[in-house]
């Protein structure tokens, strides 16, 4: 057989086998490459093709799985809010309350503030100034003199009354003391114009009066203190009291 022959031969041998190698070369490009354009999910949608009944059902359940997670954070904040309302709601009741209540105290401290004062006063009542006027050192004087003071004090009492009670008493004797009676036998006896005993005479003391008990001045504005006290006033006094 002639070379050239066999060369042609051979050639168009190796040609076919080129052409078949080729072709399988292609074809596996084309499969690998649709293989790496797919999704790796079996379930995903290839574009242009129609969503089968389990795809369709899978997105609603993700998408009903959203809403309930998005709902369900929704309602917790709501709680939490509705918790920060009531908390502070709770607060603002008992700040009130407080208030109210420290109100109430400083309010009735203050009455009874005005109270004790107003007790005070009536019990002890300021001496107001008395005009300077000459009295004269006898019964009359003495008792003229009381007046002033007793009516500067507010306590109640007439010349009359003072005048009769004392005459009944000492007769005018401003250094007169009972030495007999169950005031003396118990160590305490009556002394001065309106026969006072020690006790009283510094219980019903008037204050800018003498302390000693047999001052006629002193003497008579302690007992009408103490009339005026227990009887309302000396004027109402018509025997031993």
């Amino acid at each position: 057989m002639p070379k050239n022959i066999l060369n042609r031969a051979h050639s168009r041998q190796l040609t076919k086998h080129h052409k078949i190698a080729v072709a399988g070369v292609a074809a596996l490009g084309t499969a690998a490459l649709a293989f790496s354009a797919a999704p790796s999910n079996a379930d995903t949608v290839t574009t242009g093709a129609p969503a089968t009944t389990a795809q369709v059902a899978a997105t609603g359940t993700v998408l009903q799985n959203v809403k309930g997670t998005v709902t369900d954070q929704l309602a917790a904040k709501n709680i939490k809010l509705d918790t920060l309302a009531a908390q502070k709601k709770t607060a603002d009741a008992a700040v009130a309350k407080k208030a109210a209540v420290d109100a109430a105290v400083k309010k009735a401290a203050q009455e009874r503030a005005v109270t004790a004062a107003a007790a005070r006063s009536t019990q002890r009542l300021p001496m107001e100034p008395v005009a300077a006027k000459t009295y004269t050192n006898n019964l009359d004087g003495w008792i003229r003199q009381s007046l002033d003071i007793m009516k500067a004090k507010r306590i109640p009492g007439s010349y009359n009354g003072l005048h009769r009670n004392i005459m009944r008493e000492s007769s005018g004797n401003p250094n007169a003391i009972n030495n007999w009676d169950i005031n003396a036998v118990n160590g305490i006896p009556s002394k001065g114009l309106l026969q006072v005993i020690p006790p009283t005479f510094q219980a019903y003391h008037v204050p800018g009066t003498s302390w000693n008990i047999y001052d006629p001045v002193a003497n008579i504005t302690a007992a009408a203190n103490y009339a005026a006290h227990r009887y309302g006033s000396i004027d109402n006094v018509n025997s031993a009291y």
